[in-house]
């Protein structure tokens, strides 16, 4: 009579069968390593710039922005009221031109961090956390939170005049920077 093969106890002279295949859920060899490359800041991010607070580009001044601001901002806002008290068409037309530069400088800003105030100043808005462009959605939601700049007598707009990082209070809430470019 023959008796069935234990697979755990091989008769004696017999091939011993191959190891099992790893348990489910086991990972494979480098599971969750990070690619070559992935996730690293731009060249030049990173760099001390003296503040003990900030590491990367050197932070854009107060009067850079200020700058950058007056070209996408208050200059084409000012044609629109100054045209607005000739002519009332003239005035809406040029109102209308004004919000379609803030939304393609914010497109712009987003995809590069620089709008076209932002590259004739020579500045750049990044994200903080890892010194890319923020995106065209930030870019314009940045856009509205501002509007908590200018709640408090316009003292956010002010606030890159003392604080370390030189940020508007929509720049500390988004975690953004803006640089030297």
């Amino acid at each position: 009579m023959t008796t069935p093969e234990d697979p755990f106890n091989p008769p004696p002279g017999s091939v011993p069968p191959p190891p099992p295949p790893p348990g489910y859920g086991a990972p494979p060899p480098g599971y969750g390593a990070t690619p070559p490359g992935y996730g690293e800041p731009p060249p030049g991010y990173g760099q001390p710039t003296g503040s003990p607070y900030s590491v990367g580009p050197e932070l854009a001044g107060w009067g850079a922005r200020a700058q950058s601001a007056l070209i996408d901002w208050f200059g084409p806002s000012l044609v629109a009221s100054v045209a607005a008290q000739g002519s009332r068409g003239l005035g809406t037309l040029l109102y209308l031109a004004a919000i379609a530069w803030a939304i393609y400088n914010r497109v712009l800003e987003g995809q590069s961090g620089q709008s076209t105030g932002k590259k004739i100043a020579g500045t750049r808005l990044l994200r903080e956390q890892d010194g890319q462009p923020v995106g065209v959605g930030l870019a314009i939601g940045r856009y509205f939170v501002h509007i908590l700049d200018a709640l408090p007598c316009y003292l956010g707009f002010l606030w890159p005049l003392w604080d370390a990082k030189k940020q508007t209070f929509a720049d500390k809430i988004l975690k953004t920077v803006v640089v030297k470019a």
